[in-house]
């Protein structure tokens, strides 16, 4: 099973100490796992073109804009899971995913029936981060596998949290087996 881990934190704190907690469990129950940190990635923000759109469902992943997203459209493609990880900024996505996320319309047809979860973390409320992730899913017409989320402030909080490590392989466990 190949699953690529999305990490839109710009900072290694615990959105990423997460995710890497559950790459290792994927990893151990033998799925080959790919971890993307966009901080940093060359990542531009859409220009709204519409160019990505030609071919329809059938459309090939083309986006005139030149940058790293070119060589993750393949391996997002070639997943058979995304796992998407975020703080929670003003109870939404990170700026650098919810731009990841945009930046996706060159391919989300081809995404479809691909397993997705999600991890989050905030300072004081989720909010709509994780039903944020879940609508993604459901436009990609993906399967959500779940998620989990803490609150957490500073960096290596969510190291101390008692059980979030189980709670992560139990996430692992689902991705697995679908």
């Amino acid at each position: 099973m190949k699953i690529v881990a999305v990490c839109g934190s710009p900072r290694k704190g615990n959105s990423e100490w997460m995710l890497t907690k559950l790459c290792e469990e994927l990893s151990r129950r033998g799925a080959e796992v790919e971890m993307l940190l966009l901080r940093k990635m060359d990542v531009q923000m859409c220009r709204g073109c519409l160019t990505c759109e030609k071919g329809g469902k059938k459309r090939k992943g083309d986006c005139v804009i030149k940058d790293d997203m070119l060589d993750v459209y393949p391996r997002l493609i070639a997943a058979d899971a995304i796992v998407l990880a975020t703080p929670g900024y003003m109870e939404m996505l990170s700026g650098l995913l919810k731009n990841f996320l945009d930046r996706t319309c060159a391919v989300w047809p081809r995404l479809e029936g691909k397993r997705l979860a999600g991890l989050a973390v905030a300072e004081e409320g989720i909010g709509q981060t994780i039903m944020n992730l879940k609508w993604y899913a459901k436009l990609c017409q993906m399967r959500w596998m779940g998620s989990v989320a803490i609150l957490a402030k500073n960096p290596a909080d969510a190291a101390r949290i008692p059980g979030l490590e189980n709670r992560l392989k139990r996430l692992a466990r689902k991705i697995i087996s679908g």
